[in-house]
């Protein structure tokens, strides 16, 4: 079944989710039935999807073992893909269905035909460019189809990513794609699509954990940078507010950079953020002029918040300085990206 999606007013999300799961009991037997959604129900799950968000869409296939899926997905929005997280971890146990907070992949599918504008397009006769970025832990994908000779510009790139999305998924396509360029001409050494599983899963087996650079603090005194890579929003869905916390210490050598007992303190402070576990991440830190200063996502939901005030009133060099905004598209880690 297509994707589903029409615009009005909606209620908090939480408790959208919360008025879903109580309303589902009363539908899923008739779904499953009708192996989709007649007019009616259409209408009526529309009517509950929008309440989560107006933006958000949703389609009903088949799943493996006889099951059904309902997918919710907000289209590489990191802002949506919270709320169909959210929506799939308050979801009860269902032996006919199972709930997706994206689209999934579908590699059967690179053998239909996909229409646009009245025009068929065969998938099977997409072909793939690929160029792995290590820098980048990304992958940059060229992508062919003898058809875009006629095709506008962005239906080329509706093709492209509808086919990237059918051989990865749509979260492995936010994770590991990187440029996505619609070629006219087919490119030398082209792939199928499906062996794209096959490179982003090497390319995720060579990541590192963090990486380490030097930089200058505003007065001009050697800085300390420290990033996780890869950086990825779909990696950790939750957790949606920038907090920043600057912990000052007392003892430094002379280009102000700690030295002990302050460098080991500061290193178990940074171990305790990163003990929060999936309700905080832990994405980078900068250490100069007598401050290391932590940038964490945290699920705004959850009691990280909590933790990591009573973590900074057990500091013992100085009051620590806590910031905490909404960021669900981590801009406050533009600086440290490549």
């Amino acid at each position: 079944m297509g994707l589903f999606r029409r615009r009005s007013s909606s209620s908090s999300a939480a408790d959208a989710i919360a008025e879903f799961w109580q309303w589902w009991p009363s539908v899923r037997e008739r779904l499953a039935a009708g192996r989709g959604a007649t007019d009616d129900l259409a209408e009526e799950l529309m009517g509950r999807v929008e309440r989560l968000h107006p933006d958000l869409l949703w389609s009903i296939s088949e799943a493996p073992e006889g099951r059904l899926a309902l997918t919710l997905t907000g289209k590489g929005r990191d802002d949506l893909r919270t709320i169909t997280e959210r929506w799939v971890r308050a979801a009860p146990e269902d032996d006919t269905w199972e709930f997706r907070p994206a689209v999934a992949a579908d590699p059967a599918a690179l053998e239909s035909s996909l229409w646009l504008d009245e025009q068929e397009l065969e998938l099977s006769h997409v072909a793939l460019g690929v160029r792995v970025d290590a820098r980048q832990a990304r992958v940059n994908v060229t992508v062919y189809h003898p058809d875009f000779l006629f095709l506008p510009e962005e239906a080329r790139m509706s093709v492209a990513r509808t086919a990237l999305t059918y051989a990865l998924g749509e979260d492995e396509l936010s994770r590991w794609v990187g440029d996505i360029t619609p070629a006219e001409e087919k490119p030398m050494d082209a792939l199928a699509p499906t062996a794209l599983t096959a490179v982003t899963r090497q390319l995720a087996e060579s990541r590192e954990d963090w990486l380490t650079g030097e930089t200058r603090t505003p007065r001009g005194r050697p800085a300390l940078v420290k990033v996780r890579f890869p950086l990825r929003r779909v990696d950790h869905p939750l957790c949606d507010t920038h907090v920043l916390v600057s912990v000052p210490y007392a003892h430094a050598n002379p280009d102000r950079l700690p030295v002990d007992p302050s460098a080991s303190a500061l290193s178990e402070f940074g171990e305790k953020l990163e003990a929060l576990g999936a309700e905080a991440m832990l994405a980078a830190y900068e250490t100069g002029d007598d401050h290391r200063v932590f940038h964490v996502y945290a699920d705004s939901e959850s009691g990280a918040l909590g933790e990591i005030d009573q973590l900074a009133a057990g500091w013992q060099e100085g009051k620590v300085r806590i910031a905490t905004r909404p960021d669900p598209d981590w801009q406050a880690l533009g600086p440290y990206r490549m």
